[in-house]
């Protein structure tokens, strides 16, 4: 009878630091980190999943935490919000419906994967043969798979997995990462299109269940830069937080590139103010970490503008452009970027993060 209060009170427990959480998360926008040192995770089983092609087993329990996590929390920036990005697809490569539930009382997470939906034709039948490849960020070693659906452009995989020893609270700043390949014998598999999902954005209670559409991937693109925009009127500063690039475009022979950042301080078209980071050897997924504050007058913050460019350092030539962006208020790059801007002004005192897709020119 002691054991059975026991458990019943382990899941209240529960319950109450999920909510908890939930209303910290709704109350500062982002849920609280943990320190690296104290953090644990669960281990990860499938119920039913072809054989993982990457190192480590479903069974084993993931280890370690984001490098820069310790960073991110200095800057009020969340791992979370590393992967909160609410652009529309700049294709239509399909979509997956999955669902989601938490056992409290065991504090498992559960996952069903139950079908896709328009995938793109990879195969030269006019088919695909599509799997699906799971994570929980940040632990990239261990992910899970479901089985491989041979020809078809709408498959249904109804699989479960369980992430099993996930406290609720832990849950909070994890990812669920889902991404739809394309089996192929002969060679590598081909990617069509993956899904990010913030955990603390989901009501675990309720049983959610969604359609997402498919992003995919970058290719053939200057690729993609993480920053994060901050204004504080009673001081009159502008900081801007370059965290990371991914999938940045090759420039070197070797098939990579050397990267840095050169950020201009714009008032209509005059530069007034020039910044940039280190350089990054030979990288497409360079972690920058990088901030830089510039001094603008609340009267002149709608006027002014970031000028930022990634460039691939060249020991011999010219530097070139791999891409760029134009974070404004009125003409910025792209609809993103004036966004993140005008979040910046409206949200004093808080940071904005947001991804934005570089530019050629």
């Amino acid at each position: 009878m002691w054991a059975a209060f026991s458990r019943s009170l382990e899941v209240l427990i529960a319950f109450f630091e999920y909510y908890t959480a939930r209303a910290q998360l709704e109350t500062t926008g982002s849920p609280q980190a943990k320190s690296p040192a104290t953090s644990s995770a669960g281990a990860l089983v499938p119920s039913e999943a072809r054989t993982p092609t990457a190192p480590g087993k479903a069974s084993q329990n993931a280890k370690g935490d984001h490098p820069s996590m310790a960073f991110l929390q200095s800057r009020s920036i969340s791992l979370v919000d590393m992967y909160i990005d609410n652009s529309e697809p700049s294709e239509n490569v399909g979509q997956i419906h999955f669902s989601l539930e938490y056992d409290f009382q065991n504090t498992t997470l559960i996952l069903r994967i139950i079908q896709g939906k328009d995938l793109p034709a990879k195969d030269l039948s006019g088919t695909s043969d599509p799997y699906v490849r799971v994570t929980l960020l940040p632990d990239k070693k261990h992910r899970l798979e479901t089985k491989i659906k041979r020809r078809t452009l709408n498959p249904r995989w109804n699989e479960t997995f369980y992430f099993e020893g996930f406290p609720i609270q832990k849950l909070q700043s994890r990812v669920l990462h889902l991404h739809v390949f394309d089996y192929d014998r002969f060679s590598r598999d081909d990617s069509i299109g993956e899904v990010f999902l913030p955990l603390c954005q989901v009501d675990l209670s309720e049983k959610p269940s969604f359609w997402k559409a498919l992003k995919p991937p970058a290719k053939d693109k200057c690729g993609e830069l993480l920053t994060s925009l901050c204004y504080h009127p009673s001081n009159s500063i502008l900081t801007l937080t370059l965290l990371k690039a991914r999938n940045l475009k090759a420039k070197d022979i070797n098939g990579k590139s050397d990267p840095y950042v050169k950020v201009w301080l714009q008032f209509g078209d005059k530069r007034i103010e020039k910044r940039k980071t280190a350089v990054f050897k030979c990288t497409l997924n360079p972690v920058f970490n990088d901030t830089f504050s510039f001094n603008v007058p609340w009267e002149k913050i709608r006027e002014c503008s970031l000028d930022v460019q990634v460039m691939d350092f060249d020991n011999i030539g010219r530097n070139e452009l791999i891409g760029r962006i134009l974070l404004a208020g009125k003409n910025g790059s792209g609809a993103t970027e004036t966004k993140h801007w005008q979040d910046m002004i409206t949200k004093p005192r808080q940071t904005i993060v947001q991804w934005h897709r570089l530019k050629p020119e």
